[in-house]
């Protein structure tokens, strides 16, 4: 490895620490300082290298983190006020939240919460239960104002199948110890960064399958986030503390009550997969948590015949 890509990799994990630090953090005072000491920068250069890596200043990507977060809890926590959610996102005022939030989704926090959440997706458009085109972070009026008629709608379904059938349950899950690649972008092309991580764990003798495990984790929720600003980390679990390097990274994923959905897909039945867990939370008297949702693989697809995933997604829960 040349020293610019070795350069490149020890960036980014400095970059991925200080991500990782702001989504934990958010209802706290997020100083430039701070996060430039997470990342062994002085905050001169912190600021420049963080905008070229992310296209975004930190500023930026602190404030998009927040209001992203708040629409989710908006969406998720009907019972909580607009204005606990602002101060908790980590906004000091209601009055700075509702400028903010406007600023991004061109519509208040209070009317955003009386849309319809998104149920399923379809070639990469978030649709609520009845068909209406739900709203992205910076989406044009005009697309969000699209929507299917329920004939349409339900036709649309059938014919598409957009829905698995599958098992459903509340599990309590364990805490897991993993060390990650992270990837921002398409879904599909996850793929490169669980090869960079194979490489980097295989000589560590780190790779001990069926013990270790594999899990794709989701830090932003699609229906909300860009596509191109959506996060996803590529991991495997590790049984003790590991020192990592590069662009390797290491966390826990927590452990809690989850709704696990068992699936048998192939690469095209992920979208599906995912409209069928969100469709039974419609019907279940359940809502999601703050947390990560993550699949949890139970085979490599180049080992079975027919090129299956065998995998769980699993999405942290709690009581309406």
């Amino acid at each position: 490895m040349n020293a610019k890509d070795k350069s490149r990799q020890e960036y980014t994990a400095r970059i991925n620490r200080v991500m990782d630090y702001i989504e934990k953090h958010l209802n706290e005072d997020i100083t430039l300082d701070k996060v430039a000491q997470i990342a062994c920068f002085s905050p001169f250069h912190f600021h420049r290298i963080f905008s070229t890596l992310t296209n975004e200043t930190i500023n930026a990507f602190i404030q998009r983190i927040r209001i992203e977060k708040a629409a989710q809890q908006l969406k998720n926590d009907e019972g909580v006020s607009i204005s606990e959610i602002a101060y908790k996102c980590g906004f000091g005022s209601a009055a700075h939240f509702s400028r903010t939030f406007r600023k991004y989704f061109g519509l208040t926090a209070q009317e955003f919460r009386k849309t319809e959440k998104a149920v399923f997706a379809k070639d990469g458009l978030y649709f609520s239960k009845n068909g209406q085109l739900t709203r992205k972070i910076n989406q044009p009026i005009p697309d969000f104002r699209v929507q299917l008629c329920s004939d349409n709608l339900n036709q649309f379904i059938h014919s598409n199948l957009i829905f698995m059938d599958t098992k459903i349950e509340i599990k309590e899950m364990p805490e897991f110890n993993v060390v990650y690649c992270r990837h921002t972008g398409q879904f599909n092309q996850i793929g490169k960064v669980y090869e960079k991580l194979m490489k980097w764990a295989g000589p560590r003798g780190l790779l001990k399958f069926p013990e270790t495990k594999t899990i794709t984790v989701y830090h932003d929720d699609p229906a909300i986030t860009a596509i191109e600003q959506v996060r996803q980390s590529a991991c495997i679990t590790v049984e003790n503390d590991v020192k990592v390097d590069g662009e390797i990274g290491k966390m826990k994923l927590e452990s809690g009550k989850y709704a696990v959905g068992h699936f048998e897909i192939d690469e095209k039945g992920f979208e599906k997969a995912w409209n069928t867990m969100c469709l039974w939370f419609t019907e279940s008297g359940y809502q999601p948590r703050e947390g990560s949702p993550y699949e949890l693989y139970y085979n490599s697809p180049d080992e079975d015949a027919q090129r299956k995933f065998i995998l769980d997604i699993c999405i942290p829960v709690k009581l309406l």
